[in-house]
């Protein structure tokens, strides 16, 4: 005969916080996070021809929708929008910023 174990009653956070990480939820609420800081900091004209791509150890990907652009961000303002960016964000999670060209665009 199998016997049950009787558990105490779990809080409902608790059950929540399991359902998130199991479903990956958090994961994408912290991409769309990026996403709207990326937004603020680059600003309206550049929001329009860039997107957030992966965070992979610290290295956030932005994609680009040419090279122009992604030749002045990445030689004129990837330190400065860095910054903006860690600063925006609270954290220094993201350490480095790599600028490729957007395929889909």
């Amino acid at each position: 005969m199998l016997t049950r174990r009787r558990q105490g009653a779990q809080s409902i956070s608790d059950i929540l916080s399991e359902l998130v990480a199991r479903r990956g939820y958090a994961r994408l609420r912290g991409q769309q996070d990026l996403n709207d800081t990326w937004k603020k900091v680059i600003g309206e004209p550049g929001s329009r021809y860039t997107r957030v791509g992966a965070l992979r150890r610290g290295a956030l990907e932005i994609l680009v929708a040419n090279s122009v652009l992604l030749q002045e961000l990445a030689g004129f303002h990837k330190q400065s929008l860095l910054k903006k960016l860690q600063e925006a964000l609270g954290t220094h999670d993201v350490r480095e910023l790599r600028f490729r060209i957007d395929e889909v665009a």
